[in-house]
């Protein structure tokens, strides 16, 4: 697991705000009648006018500053002219900032509008997963102490763990050792080391786990076609506890 300078934290800290106050951004851009790539343009303006850079943007050939993920898109939505939020609808967005060579890296669901119970309990669930499991993020601990309790929360709850996507270790590069899985036993993955940055990412569906890659190459998709939710923030572990750098 990474192990950053202390001046390397004072610049991975100032990504990790600058993540957050992006995606605090596209929240007030999110209702019915917006496109996502209106919502890209605005999102990647704030990022460098910030004085950073949307990490995504080019990141093996991406082509936008931020994954926007409507309804039964799980991650990795390339934004489009043509997909125009409505009513009803749930948005997640994803994004990576990168500050002076450090990145900090958070996605959120978001409604559009008023939406339906079932969708609203989603959110919710998805986002406590990501508490329920840092709940056991702990120097010395095993890492699928974590998985465990993400995949425990929601499946309690009727929903389903994605499998092939999973969080990451997070520092001068985007994606680092190790993985993050959000299911697994509590005896599984490696021990956590002091000082670590890791990108906790529950990735959370409404009907079953099964997901499509899309023809574009990088849209993953439910393959029952029900909602699916994200949300992900970076944390960095010590002896002391966990600060989460992206709220």
């Amino acid at each position: 697991m990474n192990n950053l300078t202390p001046a390397e934290m004072v610049l991975m800290r100032k990504a990790c705000e600058i993540t957050r106050d992006a995606l605090n951004y596209a929240e007030t851009l999110i209702k019915p009648g917006i496109s996502t790539k209106e919502l890209d343009n605005l999102v990647e303006k704030f990022i460098i006018n910030s004085g950073a850079y949307p990490a995504c943007k080019g990141y093996e050939g991406f082509p936008a500053a931020i994954c926007a993920s409507v309804n039964d898109m799980v991650v990795h939505g390339i934004p489009n002219e043509n997909i125009i939020l409505k009513e009803g609808d749930i948005i997640s967005i994803d994004l990576v900032v990168n500050y002076k060579g450090l990145n900090g890296d958070a996605a959120r669901t978001f409604p559009v509008g008023k939406i339906s119970p079932e969708k609203a309990k989603l959110i919710e669930v998805t986002k406590q997963c990501f508490f329920e499991g840092v709940k056991h993020l702990k120097v010395g601990h095993r890492l699928g102490e974590l998985s465990h309790a993400i995949q425990e929360y929601a499946e309690k709850n009727g929903f389903s763990v994605v499998r092939e996507l999973v969080g990451h270790g997070i520092g001068k590069s985007m994606h680092e050792p190790p993985n993050v899985p959000n299911y697994g036993k509590v005896t599984d993955g490696p021990l956590v080391t002091d000082n670590a940055c890791l990108a906790v990412e529950p990735m959370i569906n409404m009907g079953r786990k099964e997901v499509w890659l899309i023809e574009d190459g990088w849209g993953v998709v439910t393959r029952d076609g029900k909602a699916s939710a994200h949300y992900e923030n970076t944390v960095h572990v010590t002896k002391d506890g966990i600060e989460i750098l992206t709220l």
